[in-house]
């Protein structure tokens, strides 16, 4: 199987609940390299009220990774995105750039409080689409109002929108109400993208490739590379996501 991407993680030290300093920061990008991980697309959280996750404040971060990266021989490459809350004026905010889709791309990444209604959740994700914009639901596995909704995820699929789940939910590492139902959701193909959301190097480590591995050998290769390599990379190319 083709090297790893992880499209949602929280490795920038000092800017988040993620890495707090950069001796955590570099222990998760080892771990996540030792885990076979090539790709990873920095996901900072970009909520209301909180200094903007902007490419100002993290692109100098995010070179000293970079370059901390080339020091210690590590081949992974990083890409900036942000993890954003959503909030009526998100779009406006993408487009002055006070928040920043995934690797540059018309894809964001976005996530809301998991109590939100369905219709709220369902009217912000159109408001997205509407103004140009792939969103892709952080963590889908939280929304339980989503989840009440038998044919909640299907319309939203085709609304346009895309679905990402923890790789620790798939392996029980919350729960086995999560795992179960994330397991659900990977057999009925409902989900386009598994990442690792990793805040640290212990209890929320960047691992992905025994969820690889498991997906794998249930589902096959060729869906799990989709999973884990090829719609991610489709982000970060630019690329649509025909799946």
């Amino acid at each position: 199987m083709q090297k790893l991407i992880d499209m949602h993680s929280h490795i920038i030290p000092g800017v988040d609940d993620g890495a707090q300093d950069m001796e955590t920061c570099m222990q998760m990008l080892r771990i996540a390299a030792q885990d076979g991980i090539s790709k990873i697309i920095l996901t900072p959280h970009n909520k209301p009220g909180h200094r903007p996750m902007n490419s100002p404040r993290v692109s100098p971060k995010v070179q000293e990774l970079t370059d901390r990266l080339a020091d210690e021989k590590i081949d992974i490459k990083l890409y900036i995105g942000s993890e954003l809350y959503y909030r009526s004026d998100l779009a406006q905010e993408i487009e002055n750039a006070r928040a920043l889709p995934l690797a540059g791309s018309r894809y964001v990444l976005v996530e809301f409080n998991p109590s939100d209604d369905y219709d709220y959740i369902r009217n912000g994700l159109y408001s997205l689409l509407m103004n140009g914009y792939y969103p892709i639901l952080a963590h889908v596995e939280r929304y339980r109002n989503i989840r009440a909704r038998k044919s909640g995820m299907s319309d939203l699929a085709q609304m346009g929108c895309y679905f990402q789940i923890n790789a620790g939910s798939v392996m029980g590492k919350f729960g086995f109400d999560a795992r179960q139902y994330t397991r659900k959701l990977i057999k009925q193909k409902q989900v386009h993208f598994i990442a690792t959301d990793a805040h640290d190097a212990k209890k929320r480590a960047p691992y992905l490739s025994a969820c690889a591995d498991y997906v794998a050998g249930k589902y096959g290769k060729e869906y799990a590379g989709r999973l884990f390599y090829d719609n991610p990379y489709h982000v970060i190319a630019h690329q649509e996501i025909t799946n």
